[in-house]
């Protein structure tokens, strides 16, 4: 008798499962998966006591705290300039990949194409296909992971129902300017194409860049759901909590599968969060602290033969190996972990062909001590 017939049957354990497994067995440095190492906000902190201490515990609204969604709201037209209406275009969700996965849900019918840009984040094609809805895959390539509009273009069929984009870009570092999204507006004009915008890294983003959301643009807003993540932006990933912005219609439909898949998210954490947010510093100064981690990773590999290639926004470098080792990126980040003592995660893994162009990801949401010990052990490399 066969009980199961997967609905995923190509997923295994993950890369950085594994990883993060090998750098234990071996006391490595772990900077292959993306969470700080550092405390989150004490301010913060104290605000998600004081929520529970007030007896804010019981069930949050579904969509949502109100107060949230509202601060929410002002912080988005601060930065963008938009007017977003909290009641019926924001929705609090349990983390990014959440809301990734309960809008592909609401909106991708068996059939759907769904264009992918890879290297992509681990959730992305798996939450296509659990749902019925065939990836397209457009690859991007090192050292730069421009997107060709032109080559682009021509993925687009009948068949499209969304496209999903990722800017600043996991695990690249790479970020669309203003070119990129007018040009993505172009294309889906007079089309009913939807655009799914993870934007979980919106405010790490450097070199003086401005992140360019959707929501600055009129007709990609209207066909766009916006996720975001709180855990990305305060360094606290295991609060898991998150929100998408998008329309009053598909905001409605949104909340059809959200309801039924979370309901409603941590009620203190929210509360907090709504405090929080009433200083935008919090979040504003969150660019500078950041390219400063990434320029002392830079400073601490410069004399290795890693070659850094341009990073403008995430908490991820990556950096290409080619001139160390022709092995496979898989094998050369075990053999970096087993012998050089420090996690790194191939890049490879991130795209459905596996193309290696010989390039690995360092996470520098870390203590200076911690990446400057890795700079310390990458230097071997070079003996």
């Amino acid at each position: 008798m066969q009980i199961t017939n997967s609905k995923l049957p190509n997923v295994g354990t993950t890369i950085f499962t594994v990883m993060s497994a090998l750098a234990n067995e071996h006391q490595a440095i772990n900077l292959s998966q993306g969470f700080p190492d550092f405390p989150s906000s004490e301010r913060l902190i104290d605000l998600v006591t004081q929520a529970m201490q007030k007896g804010l515990n019981q069930y949050a609204p579904m969509p949502g705290a109100i107060p949230l969604r509202e601060n929410i709201a002002k912080k988005i037209a601060h930065l963008y300039g938009v007017n977003v209406n909290p009641m019926d275009e924001i929705t609090i969700t349990a983390g990014g990949t959440q809301a990734l996965f309960t809008a592909i849900t609401a909106f991708v019918r068996p059939g759907d194409e769904v264009i992918l840009i890879e290297p992509a984040y681990d959730s992305y094609r798996p939450s296509v296909e659990v749902n019925g809805g065939i990836p397209v895959i457009y690859e991007l390539s090192a050292p730069d992971y421009k997107v060709n509009w032109n080559d682009f273009a021509r993925l687009i069929s009948p068949k499209t129902r969304m496209i999903l984009i990722n800017t600043p870009h996991n695990p690249t570092g790479a970020i669309f300017t203003k070119t990129d999204l007018l040009a993505l507006q172009q294309l889906v004009e007079n089309t009913n194409i939807l655009i799914l915008s993870d934007e979980v890294y919106e405010h790490l983003i450097y070199d003086d860049e401005p992140h360019q959301s959707v929501l600055r643009f009129p007709s990609l807003r209207e066909r766009s759901l916006a996720v975001y993540s709180f855990g990305k932006t305060f360094h606290n990933t295991g609060w898991k909590i998150g929100y998408c912005v998008a329309p009053k219609e598909l905001t409605a439909e949104f909340r059809k599968v959200h309801q039924f898949n979370v309901f409603s998210v941590h009620s203190p954490t929210q509360y907090a969060l709504a405090a929080f947010l009433e200083k935008p510093e919090e979040y504003l100064s969150l660019n500078d602290f950041y390219q400063q981690k990434r320029d002392y990773l830079l400073n601490v590999t410069k004399n290795t033969n890693l070659k850094p290639l341009k990073c403008f926004g995430t908490y991820f470098q990556v950096f290409d190996y080619s001139q160390i080792s022709e092995e496979p990126d898989v094998d050369f980040a075990k053999r970096m972990t087993t012998e050089f003592g420090v996690a790194a995660i191939p890049v490879s893994v991130f795209y459905s062909s596996l193309k290696d162009d010989k390039v690995i990801r360092l996470c520098f949401a870390k203590k200076e001590e911690t990446l400057q010990k890795a700079g310390n052990l990458l230097k071997r490399m070079n003996n």
